[in-house]
């Protein structure tokens, strides 16, 4: 059942050839991850998009990395990505966020890291959280480094909440 879940999703980068667009290689490669959960796949929002490269223009601009100050009246969950400037494919970023589930055990946030440090885990926790539907990212080129920003929506990595 799974393999058929992952399959098509596995795939829609290589159907769409060489002409896929980064935006939609991102989207792709998170969704595959939450198959792996049986999770439902997120959907691409436009919103979160700008506002995701907003921020990633001005970091990379900078030379900077942080996330963003939080608005408490439009909550939305946030990765930062960085490395070498045209090393990474989209995959290959996201796939750093994905990897932090060797450190994953089950239980409720912040206390789902097996080296009890939350930041060992909370990349992953957002791309996976159950409740989040939306997504939307960028990528800007910095002088030595490209910056990833994904932006979500409905937030994760709640206090006493079960990531999935």
């Amino acid at each position: 059942m799974l393999a058929r879940m992952l399959l098509p999703l596995a795939a829609a980068p290589l159907l769409a050839g060489a002409s896929a667009g980064i935006e939609e290689r991102l989207l792709a490669r998170h969704n595959v991850e939450r198959a792996t959960r049986a999770l439902p796949p997120l959907r691409w929002e436009p919103a979160l998009a700008v506002s995701a490269r907003r921020w990633a223009d001005d970091l990379a601009a900078r030379g900077a990395f942080h996330h963003a100050p939080e608005n408490p009246r439009d909550p939305m969950g946030e990765n930062l990505w960085a490395g070498t400037r045209g090393r990474f494919s989209p995959e290959a970023m996201v796939d750093a966020w994905a990897r932090e589930k060797r450190w994953f055990k089950p239980g409720v946030f912040p206390d789902n890291s097996m080296t009890g440090r939350v930041a060992d885990v909370g990349h992953y926790t957002q791309l996976m959280w159950r409740a989040t539907r939306q997504v939307g990212c960028a990528v800007a080129r910095g002088a030595q480094e490209d910056v990833l920003v994904c932006r979500y929506a409905e937030a994760g990595n709640y206090r006493g909440e079960v990531a999935f």
